[in-house]
């Protein structure tokens, strides 16, 4: 399917507009999967051309993504990962284990940005930093579609090598998302150490129901949890 490639038109903006000279595209993934961290990518790009057939991960084959990645790794300017691991995602909710994942993302580049790009409508990030939120920023912004592939490739290798020991569950096919071999690893085995233990999926596991964990406010409030898939896939 075509799709047009992605510009520094934000970049371009944000120079103009606010005089920044280093700006970071960042993309996450894994916020909906079952196991495994949420991981982030920040990418420092400059204005160069980038690489044939860029985009967001997603639109990639497996194979183009992994070759892509390979090249980007060497064409960016910098890049960096941050991880939130299941442990952090349960104690802090989703929107500030991104938070978390993010900032040491950026903080793992050699260079403080002086703007950040991030993909989709709502600021996870905040102050201190300069943020500029876009939506499909993955398939608009050259920076943070770098980032999208690099952050899905690194993870995806990260959940292969955590699936070694658990090859019940797929995690080098499904990556911790939801998939009818997890279900079903999930039903007969219960959650692996690498299992996001108050997601909704352990809500249809009465076996194992006992393990969820519940994250509570200071007025005692469940907060709702974000991103969470159950067993309607």
């Amino acid at each position: 399917m075509p799709y047009e490639p992605p510009t520094h038109t934000v970049e371009r903006s944000l120079r103009a507009t606010t005089g920044a000279k280093i700006i970071a595209g960042i993309d996450e993934v894994g916020r909906g999967a079952w196991a495994g961290p949420v991981t982030v990518c920040a990418a420092i790009t400059g204005l160069r051309r980038p690489p044939e057939g860029l985009t967001d991960s997603k639109l990639l084959t497996i194979k183009r993504r992994t070759e892509l990645a390979e090249t980007l790794r060497s064409w960016v300017t910098a890049y960096a990962l941050g991880h939130a691991s299941p442990q952090e995602i349960d104690d802090l909710g989703m929107t500030a284990a991104l938070r978390l994942a993010a900032c040491r993302a950026l903080e793992g580049l050699p260079v403080r940005p002086d703007a950040v790009i991030l993909d989709g409508k709502h600021d996870y990030l905040g102050a201190p930093w300069r943020v500029r939120t876009v939506i499909k920023g993955d398939q608009s912004c050259v920076a943070v579609a770098a980032a999208s592939v690099i952050a899905k490739v690194q993870r995806d290798k990260l959940m292969a090598e955590l699936g070694a020991d658990h090859a019940d569950f797929g995690f080098a096919d499904n990556a911790g998302y939801p998939s009818p071999v997890h279900r079903a690893a999930l039903e007969v085995r219960g959650p692996t150490p690498h299992h996001r233990l108050s997601w909704a999926y352990l809500d249809a596991l009465p076996q194992w129901r006992h393990l969820k964990k519940v994250r509570t406010v200071a007025n005692g409030s469940v907060p709702e949890i974000e991103g969470q898939l159950g067993f309607d896939f």
